[in-house]
């Protein structure tokens, strides 16, 4: 065989077993490799060293394999994953992974999870020292960046051989199921606040109620935000401190959710996308809506209707909007309003709080929501939630030293700016409610305008 095919031929087939068995050389075996190959250049200057060149050759090659042979098997060890099967977008998901050392003597290991490319581990790799015949746990967190159903389908363990010159990586599978849902931290703080009646710290105002027909709940302990009009003077002798009367708004009633999932909510704020923010704000309103007693409903659409939820009551209602929400994502089409409506209209008859949350690009979409929503007048109460754009707008506030590019990027955005505006009047005028607010900071207006409504007896 030609000597050149041959020492072409080494390289690959080390390629395909590598491959194949995941041996791979370290960086400690590529500096031993240099101490025969320089011995070989003393050949240049005559045959005379070839004999212990040849010797240097075989026993460097002699140690290189055998210590391969040291390199751990995947039968030593045993490889575990535990984890809860829900968590939470962009929140730190603690995982645990237990590798049991069925052998001997000790090994270093390096472990690292399979995670798709959506998740992100902290920390990414683990070290850790097995004792012979032993049982070891490691805890990392991990956080997802979208919301969905996630398969995680095995682990990596990296280990060396007994001289540290070849490191082999052995995978275990280990299938777990993970489902993603929005952020539910909000609705556990809007929970504790309203206990300690301080939704305030979370940008919730106070709604004065406006008439009488709001029934009387409970007493409680008088606060600062607490209208002095509602004080209970007879309890408040009896118990010889200040006391309120707390008051329930009307109950069942209907709050219906219109999330388009079209291709106008693909963009991104805050590191997640439009749709991802109306989820989060529609279901905090969710629970709002379902502990004051009313029921809500959950209709997504692009180009055709995605998902429904009927309108129900009872905090078991929030574990149907989170199945119906958590794997629906932005979808590249033009959205369906007209189906939509039609689909809405065909399965609710009673007078609902239509909420859309959308997001305006053009004349033509535009022009279809404030088609559609008016057409709920009368019949429902529609409320059209659009979401503003931080470039258009950061564009339009040029300050005094704005060169002239500048000038005109601000001239073009403050045009898209008084347009939207524009669409908002023209929402107002025609009995349709509106709301103009950044993706981000959509929760707590969104809640607001509820409990403004509420107040309003406007449903």
């Amino acid at each position: 065989m030609n000597p050149l095919a041959l020492l072409l031929l080494i390289p690959i087939v080390l390629a395909e077993l590598a491959r194949r068995l995941r041996i791979y050389p370290r960086r400690a075996m590529v500096w031993w490799a240099l101490v025969p190959a320089l011995a070989s250049v003393g050949l240049v200057g005559g045959r005379q060293y070839l004999p212990a060149v040849l010797v240097l050759d075989a026993l460097a090659l002699t140690v290189f394999l055998g210590d391969a042979l040291t390199l751990p098997r995947r039968g030593w060890f045993a490889c575990t994953r535990e984890t809860q099967r829900v968590a939470s977008l962009q929140m730190p998901h603690p995982v645990k992974l237990t590798i049991a050392n069925r052998t001997s003597r000790m090994h270093e290991v390096w472990v690292r999870d399979d995670l798709p490319d959506e998740c992100t581990a902290d920390p990414e790799h683990l070290h850790l020292r097995l004792p012979p015949t032993s049982r070891s746990t490691v805890h990392y967190h991990l956080e997802v960046s979208r919301r969905g159903k996630f398969e995680l389908e095995s682990v990596y363990l990296r280990m060396s051989s007994r001289l540290g010159l070849w490191q082999r990586d052995l995978v275990y599978a280990a299938q777990d199921l993970l489902h993603v849902y929005p952020d539910m931290r909000q609705m556990r703080e809007y929970a504790l606040l309203a206990r300690t009646n301080r939704l305030s710290l979370v940008g919730l105002r106070r709604t004065r109620r406006i008439g009488q027909d709001n029934e009387f709940e409970r007493l409680r302990d008088y606060t600062l935000d607490d209208n002095y009009k509602h004080i209970d003077w007879r309890s408040t002798a009896r118990r010889g401190k200040l006391t309120v009367k707390d008051f329930q708004a009307n109950q069942s009633q209907r709050v219906i959710f219109m999330v388009d999932c079209g291709r106008m909510m693909t963009n991104t704020a805050g590191g997640i996308s439009l749709l991802d923010h109306a989820f989060n704000a529609a279901l905090m309103l969710s629970y709002v809506a379902l502990v004051k007693g009313d029921s809500v409903g959950l209709l997504c659409f692009s180009d055709e209707v995605s998902a429904y939820v009927p309108p129900r009551g009872g905090l078991n209602q929030m574990n149907r909007l989170l199945h119906a929400s958590f794997d629906r994502f932005p979808q590249l089409h033009e959205s369906r309003y007209d189906e939509a409506f039609v689909y809405l209209n065909a399965r609710c008859r009673k007078r609902s709080l239509v909420i859309l949350i959308t997001n305006v690009i053009d004349e033509v979409n535009s022009n279809q929501i404030e088609r559609y929503l008016t057409s709920l007048v009368g019949r429902h109460l529609p409320l059209g939630v659009l979401m503003r754009d931080h470039h258009i707008f950061d564009a339009a506030e040029v300050g005094h030293a704005a060169n002239e590019a500048n000038l005109y990027r601000a001239a073009a955005a403050s045009e898209i700016v008084n347009w939207r505006r524009g669409v908002l009047s023209d929402l107002e005028s025609r009995g349709v409610l509106s709301l103009d607010v950044f993706p981000e900071q959509m929760t707590a207006p969104l809640v607001n305008r509820y409990l403004e409504i509420k107040a309003r007896h406007l449903l």
